[in-house]
């Protein structure tokens, strides 16, 4: 097998081999037209397959947003934060002819609002006239599929039950299972209106990027999730929790339920 290209300085729109060695990343084909159900294949096996986590914080590595974070998930075969994650899958989708805006988000914690700008969601368009969709690939509790931006019913994901709301100024509430998530703008940003807040995720000491050490993943049944060196398997109604001995055996976690490869290992904060 080849091995997938080097990603290069990033160009607008995406080169044929890029979106390609992202498709192949996610274990997904080129789509035959931008319609919703091809939306619906690439976000599902996106989520599948790619790695919420906040590793490269804690090793105090450089990180970049957008379409700058292809290289990263491609090539390094890793995850990342909904700016690096939405921001990529923004660029991929565009190049296969699908219609996306950027949206801003609050991320809701106990009810309180937190920042502006501080997550990022995907408006996207499809050419079969259905839709705008709502995309998130970088949330840990976020949908499987997308879900529908107009309707204001509950809609079903093998993630939960979700429901989006009216809220004041223009926004939209987007609840699960009876939790408010998030609030979302309407207005399209660009990926450069999050800058200053990705510089505070990566260096404030109280951003939760560097407060907590996360890695997670649906799974078919459930979900598993990494916290440090204690591993969650949420499985078919059943939990299991599993601390990890060692360097070597937290890498072979990582490994085995990530498919990572980590040379070097992040430590849990306060440790």
């Amino acid at each position: 097998m080849p091995a997938p290209p080097t990603l290069g300085p990033v160009t607008t729109p995406l080169t044929d081999e890029v979106v390609d060695a992202y498709l192949a990343r996610i274990g997904a084909a080129r789509p035959a037209r931008p319609t919703a159900d091809a939306l619906a294949d690439l976000q599902e096996r996106h989520v599948l397959s790619v790695p919420y986590e906040n590793i490269d914080f804690h090793l105090r590595r450089p990180q970049r947003i957008g379409a700058g974070a292809l290289d990263k998930i491609v090539n390094r075969r890793r995850g990342g934060t909904c700016f690096e994650l939405n921001g990529a899958l923004a660029e991929v989708l565009r190049a296969l002819g699908f219609a996306v805006d950027v949206l801003a988000a609050r991320m809701s914690d106990d009810g309180v609002l937190g920042p502006v700008l501080g997550h990022m969601v995907l408006r996207v368009g499809t050419a079969d006239a259905s839709g705008p969709w709502l995309v998130d690939v970088g949330y840990g509790r976020g949908s499987r599929r997308p879900l529908a931006l107009t309707s204001r019913q509950p809609q079903r994901d093998p993630q939960g039950t979700f429901l989006l709301a009216e809220a004041p100024l223009g926004d939209l509430d987007l609840f699960r299972d009876g939790t408010r998530q998030y609030r979302m703008e309407t207005r399209p940003r660009l990926i450069d209106d999050f800058e200053h807040m990705w510089w505070w995720y990566c260096n404030a000491a109280d951003a939760p990027t560097i407060t907590q050490l996360y890695c997670t993943l649906p799974t078919r049944a459930g979900r598993v999730t990494l916290y440090g060196d204690r591993l969650v398997l949420r499985e078919n109604g059943t939990r299991t929790t599993i601390v990890y001995d060692g360097d070597e055996e937290l890498r072979e976690a990582y490994r085995t339920w990530f498919g990572l490869e980590l040379d070097d290992l992040p430590r849990s904060p306060g440790r």
